[in-house]
């Protein structure tokens, strides 16, 4: 079965042929988090997108190498610049936490870090990073458990990166400016906005995103982006032969996607992923620099880009109240299982919407799904008539995600051909051409691309599971939207906290809540 998959670097669909002479192994890069913070369930959609991918490849045959980093140094504030302006993340998390624990408002898994410690810091932000993750069923973090390597941090990687930036200049893309900063020349390299459109030309007219007026004069170009920046006073540095300082954020992806992928294809990788925020700068620096040091025609053969999450409707955004975490959706009762099918149901290239409606469809799916698991697996030596409904499904189910990961054509499939199961009862007596263990392995099949029956299963969000906080917010939220007189706003959100198990109740001195009460 051959995958589809659309390629941002052609703008088309178009059939996936890894590297590989044999036709097995596929190499493929994802960009990670950079641990600064608890990484939000926008990152998540986007990480969790290049799982699903991963294990599509892997349901149809491939052997998949899979790398993701994690950024601990070197990603600015202004990264859409793309010339180091800004503050490194890493400073600003410090900062951050040291003035936290001044105030006595450190949170308590925090307690130990040292703030002025720029390393502890990337640490604790890590390891909560592959807490969530492992949470949420990457298949890399259990890997990595074992490999390291395979989720690289980037100050680990400083010499490989010296010497890349000394290629570039050697081959003439790079030069070193009268600020002492080290640019790559996107003159030199006439593919440059390829992949993102936003040409040389385009950003010099100022079409194609915001530049860096304070370095104007020292560059080349208003598109020539920073690969080592000297800055004694930066919170984290190292010596190189252009003074002590640290590296470009784009540089660092090249470097250990080469290092760990690109080994035995002279730099060239099949998959590289991002969300779409990744497009520009990030990724198309990404590929003037590897492209530029390798001589070779591509970095990533395909690019695979996820979507911008918004929540109910909205923006995400902490000033708004519906900024959650991983962390933030289990304390008010989501199961990772839920969570993650709610972030994965949509397809990658639409904006998702995420809603607490949906989550707790998600959640009754996912419980629709492990009753079945259950009872297949209690009733396995049952023998039946002919193949089972999700054994003759698989094939329906593998070809809508090697339709550009259709996951919810998938999520159909599944559904009809369960839905031919009544696991209320014993199976009807069948007389051998199969047994229900066939149809257990075709649901674990499925799931090991959807991923949700190993997760900690949790019950479904209730009134009980929810918190005062989040009811609060979401009748704030349909009082804003009465006020804007989005009356079809205010009634979704009103349905969403009936379904949750509260009625609410609109009067002279505001809108008051309380529980549904059972007749």
């Amino acid at each position: 079965m051959t995958l589809r998959l659309y390629n941002t670097l052609t703008n088309q669909e178009e059939d996936f042929t890894p590297l590989d002479p044999a036709g097995k192994r596929v190499t493929f890069y994802s960009c990670g988090p950079t641990v600064y913070d608890y990484a939000h369930i926008g990152n998540f959609r986007s990480f969790l997108n290049a799982d699903v991918l991963r294990r599509t490849l892997e349901l149809v045959g491939y052997e998949v190498e899979h790398v993701m980093n994690m950024t601990d140094v070197g990603h600015m504030t202004d990264d859409d610049i793309a010339d180091g302006a800004g503050e490194d993340k890493m400073q600003v998390a410090a900062n951050r936490l040291l003035q936290a624990k001044k105030s006595g408002k450190l949170p308590a898994d925090a307690a130990e870090i040292d703030p002025t410690d720029p390393y502890a810091v990337a640490d604790f932000y890590a390891d909560a990073f592959v807490d969530d993750a492992r949470r949420l069923g990457l298949k890399l973090i259990h890997e990595a458990d074992e490999r390291p390597e395979l989720m690289p941090r980037p100050t680990r990687y400083i010499e490989p990166m010296i010497q890349l930036v000394a290629t570039l200049i050697e081959n003439d893309h790079a030069y070193l400016a009268d600020d002492g900063v080290v640019y790559f020349s996107v003159q030199s390299f006439p593919a440059y906005g390829r992949l993102s459109g936003n040409s040389p030309d385009k950003i010099r007219s100022g079409e194609g995103g915001r530049v860096n007026e304070a370095t104007q004069a020292v560059k080349k170009h208003p598109a020539d982006f920073m690969l080592w920046k000297p800055d004694p006073s930066h919170v984290m540095k190292w010596p190189s032969p252009w003074g002590e300082g640290y590296p470009g954020w784009h540089l660092e992806c090249s470097v250990m996607a080469m290092a760990l992928l690109g080994a035995n294809t002279d730099g060239v990788i099949d998959i590289h992923s991002g969300g779409e925020d990744n497009i520009f700068p990030h990724h198309e620096c990404e590929i003037a620099q590897t492209c530029g040091a390798t001589g070779q025609a591509h970095f990533a053969r395909y690019w695979f880009h996820t979507r911008f999450l918004i929540v109910e409707g909205q923006k995400m955004s902490k000033s708004k109240g519906n900024f959650y975490t991983l962390r933030d959706l289990m304390a008010k009762g989501a199961s990772p299982a839920a969570i993650r099918l709610e972030l994965i149901k949509t397809h990658y290239r639409s904006q998702a919407n995420f809603t607490f409606q949906g989550l707790t469809d998600s959640q009754r799916q996912v419980d629709r799904w492990s009753r079945l698991h259950d009872w297949l697996d209690e009733n396995s030596a049952a023998p039946l008539d002919e193949p089972g409904p999700l054994t003759a499904a698989l094939p329906a189910f593998k070809a809508a995600l090697c339709a550009d990961l259709n996951v919810s054509g998938a999520i159909g499939t599944l559904n009809e051909a369960a839905s031919r199961h009544d696991t209320s009862r014993k199976p009807p007596a069948g007389h051998g051409a199969g047994t229900y263990a066939d149809e257990l392995r075709a649901l674990r099949a499925m799931d090991s691309v959807l991923g949700v029956l190993k997760l900690e299963r949790q019950a479904s969000v209730s009134q009980s599971d929810l918190d005062v906080s989040l009811i609060g917010t979401m009748i704030a939220q349909r009082n804003a939207a009465r006020t804007a007189k989005d009356w079809a706003a205010a009634d979704r959100l009103r349905d969403e906290l009936l379904e949750m198990g509260i009625a609410i109740k609109d009067g002279p001195s505001g809108t008051t809540w309380s529980p549904v009460v059972s007749s």
